[in-house]
């Protein structure tokens, strides 16, 4: 990236704009909700194209067809076949960005771990991070950490084994459900709003005695709180908003964020257009950072962090097919995205440091920049997994 190139115009002084430079090359930086670091933006016309022709015979299978490209994509990415796999991470500056595993079901458990394990593999520059110094030592190292997280549980039933498995691969970041309900809680979604179960309490117990930090991201308001009582560890959301900025179900309480910051959990806010402003098509990473600033007034500065989850590492058409087709069954509005709009200043990960510059164009101290870049996320990893 050229010294101009993606930077957001927060009309920064020279030497502001060397300030956060420097921040941003130092820090430990950690997106807990880390889609990239490939985006439809960073991949190359002709891969694109290439995947629609190997995905064309499926479309029969929607499900199918919607995944495929992310898929092929990150196994070309493991071949060393999309050399801006590297290229975007290394530009991003982010230290340590998430690895989801699919526990939708036991075969999609599987599968995933295999295709995660293959990542770490492939590329001597990635390394499988299970501890805090892990994360520290991949910053020394000039290398960078994948931490293995999930969204879902469906595909655990009630096994606790494979809870325990899973986290013998590294598993360290679990989410209690999607939007929806499970055996353990009930998602944002649901319009019952019924809280962890009996047995999600003892879910939570067995996260807490593994070292697996409890994400309430989908959960309903009930569950979050639940979650928070419940937990002998902190808690957090690794990717959310501010409800009372934006009041989407996807967003949470000031009740929520208070229980969350109680446990001393932190609470990653994400860069997804539909969720953060009313506007998908004109939403800004001023308007990311809004939801940044709001938290910090309400639960302090410890308690904040930043889990994108946008873009994702696809491309456009298929984005465009996932939001038409397939978005409406797993508990998204009509029209609620996600689709090809991304933050004005955040279309690709390589501009990353946009967080960094307009933390510090709204007068925010290093110490406090470096805690909300990641050093938030580091506590709380050093807190529950070592």
């Amino acid at each position: 990236m050229n010294s101009t190139e993606g930077l957001y115009p927060f009309n920064l002084t020279p030497e502001q704009e060397e300030r956060a430079r420097e921040l941003h090359e130092s820090s430990i930086i950690i997106d807990l909700l880390f889609q990239g670091p490939l985006s439809p933006k960073a991949i190359p016309e002709a891969i694109s194209e290439s995947i629609r022709e190997v995905c064309e015979p499926y479309k029969e299978d929607s499900w199918t067809y919607s995944a495929m490209p992310s898929k092929i994509i990150h196994d070309m990415a493991a071949r060393g076949e999309i050399s801006e796999f590297k290229e975007e991470w290394y530009r991003s500056g982010i230290t340590a960005g998430n690895r989801q595993l699919d526990v939708s079901s036991v075969d999609k458990i599987l599968i995933s771990m295999g295709d995660i394990q293959r990542q770490f593999d492939a590329n001597d520059w990635l390394v499988k991070a299970v501890t805090a110094e892990q994360i520290r030592a991949a910053k020394r190292n000039n290398l960078k950490a994948g931490i293995v997280t999930a969204q879902e549980t469906d595909g655990l039933g009630k096994n606790l084994e494979l809870l325990e498995a899973m986290y013998n691969f590294g598993l360290r970041v679990l989410q209690l459900t999607y939007n929806n309900q499970n055996y353990i809680a009930s998602g944002c979604m649901e319009e019952a709003n019924g809280g962890v179960s009996k047995f999600g309490m003892r879910f939570i117990s067995k996260m807490n005695e593994l070292g697996i930090i409890v994400d309430t991201s989908h959960c309903g308001k009930q569950t979050t709180l639940d979650a928070c009582r419940l937990s002998t560890a902190p808690v957090i959301a690794s990717h959310t908003g501010v409800e009372n900025i934006y009041p989407h179900k996807r967003c949470k309480s000031d009740e929520e964020f208070q229980a969350i910051a109680a446990t001393g959990g932190v609470i990653g806010v994400f860069a997804m257009p539909w969720f953060v402003h009313g506007d998908p098509n004109d939403t800004t990473i001023e308007h990311v950072l809004d939801h940044m600033d709001y938290l910090v007034r309400l639960v302090g500065v410890d308690h904040v962090g930043i889990g994108t989850d946008w873009p994702m590492s696809d491309v456009a058409w298929s984005l465009v097919y996932f939001k038409e087709h397939i978005a409406p069954r797993i508990g998204f509005a009509k029209g609620d995205g996600p689709s090809t709009e991304t933050v004005k200043g955040l279309e690709t990960y390589s501009y990353f440091i946009n967080f960094t510059r307009g933390l510090v164009a709204r007068g925010y101290s290093d110490e406090d920049v470096r805690k909300m870049m990641g050093g938030n996320w580091l506590r709380v990893f050093e807190a529950v997994c070592g």
